[in-house]
C-alpha cells in the first residue's frame, strides 16, 4: 500500500503529531512497510486454524486458571452515591453538555 505525503499528514494529525517534512518523509517509509507486513500476514490462509488464547498454547497444554464468575459485593449504591452532588431515583445527576 503506497502512502501519499497527504495520508501521513492527516496520520499525523489524527495522532497530534506535529513532523517535520524530514520526520513525514521517515514516517512515510515506516508506514510502508508496517503495511507491506500487514498485506503479506492478510494473504496467508488461515481457514482451518484454530485461534489462541494465550500464544503459549501454541507449544504447549495451558490450563485456563477462570474463578468463579459468583457475586462477591453486594449491592450498596446508597453508599456509592453519598458523595455525589445530585442523585435521583438512584442514579446520578450529571449537568447538560450537549445543547
Amino acid at each position: 500500500m503506497a502512502l501519499t505525503p497527504e495520508d501521513v499528514s492527516r496520520i499525523a494529525h489524527l495522532a497530534r503529531l506535529d513532523l517535520s517534512t524530514a520526520e513525514q518523509d521517515a514516517m512515510r517509509a515506516q508506514l510502508g512497510e508496517f503495511f507491506g507486513i500487514v498485506e503479506r500476514m492478510s494473504a496467508v490462509d488461515t481457514s482451518g486454524v484454530e485461534p489462541l488464547y494465550t500464544p503459549l498454547s501454541a507449544v504447549q497444554a495451558v490450563a485456563l486458571r477462570l474463578r468463579e464468575d459468583v457475586v462477591t459485593e453486594g449491592n450498596d449504591r446508597a453508599a456509592n452515591q453519598r458523595s455525589a452532588p445530585a442523585v435521583e431515583d438512584g442514579l446520578f445527576l450529571v449537568p447538560k453538555v450537549i445543547e
